[in-house]
């Protein structure tokens, strides 16, 4: 084609910005999936247990 300026399977940028949103998509979802560290063990003993709600 005359006068055509982008690559010859389109707009290479676009594709490049799709690609780095779904990759960043998949980076989150696969974070959010992995669930809280966990500290090393450190024996029964180590837990701490929540306060009581103050009443007022």
């Amino acid at each position: 084609m005359i006068g055509r300026t982008s690559a010859p399977y389109g707009n290479t940028t676009a594709r490049r910005a799709i690609a780095a949103a779904v990759i960043a998509t998949a980076a989150l979802v696969l974070a959010a999936n992995a669930g809280p560290a966990r500290a090393a063990d450190a024996g029964p003993g180590s837990q701490t247990r929540q306060a009581a709600p103050a009443h007022s």
